[in-house]
């Protein structure tokens, strides 16, 4: 057996240089770049491998790596999870700053690879510097901390070991059903030893993806379901678009009539005008799809897992006899809310049951047919409200700002958000146009997601116009990457709505007896609490600062036009809006389901007492499916 001599980081970047998907044909590589920042748990080993092999693996400099986590996420989306990067960081810090995103990764089932430094497997020196020091366990680093958050993790602490630890984190990369953060602690001394490595470890590999088939008695039980349901509704998950099923949903909707509302990750599904889409479900979700949930006595779920935002906390399916048919590659999601499993690839098992359906000429009752689209021709013209702004001179709303930008864009921009009071106004608002224009991470929901994910989005894309939404808030948290994207020339759109605080949780606040404490950025009053004047800070000033063109709008008539500035630029490029939020301006329409947030059960404060109140009346409505 012909070997190599190499180190083990060489080895390892040379392996993923070789490591390829394929599914439905298509075929491309698996590990397309290296996000890293070094220090000295990486630099003399997968640093020095990067120089190496730099021909074949694409090198970007990050500033902070939370971020580059997210820009990895970002780009493994936009690639269908077939693609994605890894991420490298040093010991201490470097690794824990991972852990946030790693665990967006793998709740949202994102894959990503994370390589950070470790202490010393030999231990010629212990401490070193910035290793965690655990009493009771010699073996215990800071790293063990991704364990809870990774799909799979592993520490190589000889080079021979990296053979099966690498092929494990191929797969786990690879699989539709396990896939997410996957994590190889490196011991600094380990990365820089040498070891002679068999030739065929550096051979091409591929990984199929997996399109699993449905059960035959799944199927047939699935089939009478929805036969003998009279008010079915479909709600589509995120695991349409990983499934790339999008077609398949169209053609089931189209043949059976069953109206299609969607999770925040599964918007955009259908696109916005499709007969049978009826928007955004649960919490955050159109009055048409939440009434018809009120009213199904089936839900199909197509590759959800039925978060509470989804389920307004257990009170939206609220008839006596709903059933639920859950069409999932998860059986874990697949057997939620004690609903019929179909265990399958989300095309795969659309395109069963429509043929199946197909055969018995089945297809809902006109009259269903008839109101939910006279109920979806009454939510698009609150949308039109909502979006309109009579006096282009004035100070705009957050939707009208979507209004603006709703107006200017095509099939081909992407929006991404994940945090703050926009995914509600977007997941009602929003007109999707394309399957992958609506970028949402609403799984974990992280502040700073944005900025990051775009530039991966963008660099998955690099054809597409893709804008980053974001408040002040959201923006403080992580607005490094801009740094990246203008030394990358990556001419990211960044939309920063400024309202001076939390607005989400300030709306929350407010509503659950906490008087909106602590949310708005604000000097101290008399009173001692943050009730002054509005900080004077001057984000767009920040964003320049940072390299980036900014276009400052501060009515409707200047955001249109900074708008389509923006579209049109060819570097990175922020619109800065003050947005309106007088309580006498009309702004989103309200919640139209729950969300259980917890109120004091005992308190003194009047908004407090009438908070729990109403909780308890909410509270009374859930229900367990069984």
């Amino acid at each position: 057996m012909s070997t190599v001599r190499l180190t083990v980081a060489q080895a390892l970047v040379r392996f993923l240089a070789a490591q390829y998907t394929e599914r439905d044909g298509a075929r491309q590589r698996l590990i397309s770049a290296v996000w890293g920042i070094f220090g000295h748990g990486n630099v003399a080993g997968i640093g020095q491998a990067l120089v190496e092999y730099a021909d074949v693996m694409p090198y970007h400099q990050g500033r902070n790596e939370q971020a580059m986590v997210h820009a990895a996420v970002g780009y493994a989306r936009q690639s269908g999870r077939l693609s994605t990067h890894a991420v490298t960081t040093s010991i201490g810090p470097g690794a824990t700053n991972l852990v946030t995103g790693a665990a967006l990764a793998t709740v949202n089932h994102l894959p990503v690879l994370l390589l950070p430094g470790d202490v010393f497997a030999a231990r010629p020196a212990d401490p070193v510097l910035q290793q965690l020091q655990v009493p009771y366990a010699g073996d215990v680093s800071v790293n063990d901390t991704l364990r809870p958050v990774s799909r799979y993790f592993d520490r190589v602490t000889r080079p021979e070991a990296l053979i099966p630890s690498a092929l494990q984190a191929m797969r786990v990369l690879t699989d539709p059903v396990d896939t997410g953060a996957v994590t190889l602690a490196l011991p600094q001394d380990v990365q820089a030893e040498a070891f002679d490595w068999p030739e065929r470890f550096f051979a091409e590999r591929v990984w199929t993806v997996r399109r699993p088939g449905a059960d035959p008695a799944e199927l047939s039980e699935a089939l009478g379901a929805i036969r003998a349901a009279r008010r079915p509704l479909l709600v589509a998950g995120g695991g349409v678009h990983h499934s790339r099923a999008e077609s398949a949903l169209a053609e089931f909707a189209g043949a059976t009539g069953i109206p299609v509302a969607s999770t925040q990750a599964g918007k955009g599904s259908l696109p916005y005008d499709h007969p049978q889409d009826v928007g955004g479900i649960g919490h955050t979700g159109t009055a048409t799809a939440d009434d018809l949930a009120r009213t199904a006595d089936l839900v199909i779920g197509v590759g959800t897992r039925y978060t509470d935002f989804t389920t307004a906390s257990g009170t939206l399916f609220a008839r006596h006899d709903v059933r639920f048919l859950n069409l999932n590659i998860a059986a874990f999601d697949g057997h939620k809310l004690a609903g019929l499993p179909l265990i399958a690839d989300a095309r795969g098992g659309l395109e069963e049951l429509t043929e199946r359906l197909r055969m018995h000429g089945h297809r809902v009752a006109d009259a269903y047919v008839t109101e939910y689209t006279e109920a979806k021709e009454r939510w698009e013209r609150i949308v039109d409200a909502c979006f309109e702004a009579a006096d282009p001179g004035l100070r705009p709303t957050q939707p009208q700002v979507l209004g603006a930008l709703d107006a200017l864009v095509d099939e081909t921009d992407i929006i991404v958000n994940a945090a703050g009071s926009l995914p509600g106004d977007l997941h009602r608002l929003w007109r999707a146009r394309s399957a992958d224009q609506y970028h949402l991470e609403y799984g974990y929901s992280c502040m700073g997601y944005e900025i990051p994910a775009a530039l991966g989005v963008k660099l998955a894309a690099p054809e597409r116009n893709v804008w980053a939404l974001v408040g002040d808030g959201t923006y403080l948290m992580l607005p490094t990457e801009i740094v990246t994207a203008v030394q990358e020339g990556v001419a990211v759109k960044l939309v920063l709505l400024q309202n001076h605080g939390y607005a989400s949780i300030g709306g929350l606040s407010e509503a659950v007896g906490g008087e909106r404490f602590g949310t708005d950025y604000r000097f101290r009053g008399r009173d001692g609490a943050y009730t002054g004047a509005p900080l004077p800070v001057d984000l767009a000033a920040n964003a320049a600062s940072l390299g980036m063109r900014v276009l400052r709008a501060g009515t409707v008539g200047e955001l249109r036009a900074a708008l389509a500035a923006a579209r049109a630029a060819e570097v990175p490029t922020c619109v800065y809006v003050e947005t309106e939020t007088s309580d006498t301006v009309s702004g989103a329409p309200p919640a139209q389901a729950w969300w259980d947030v917890p109120v004091a059960a005992t308190a003194t404060r009047p908004s407090a007492v009438t908070a729990r109140e109403l909780y308890e009346r909410h509270v009374s409505t859930r229900r367990r499916h069984l």
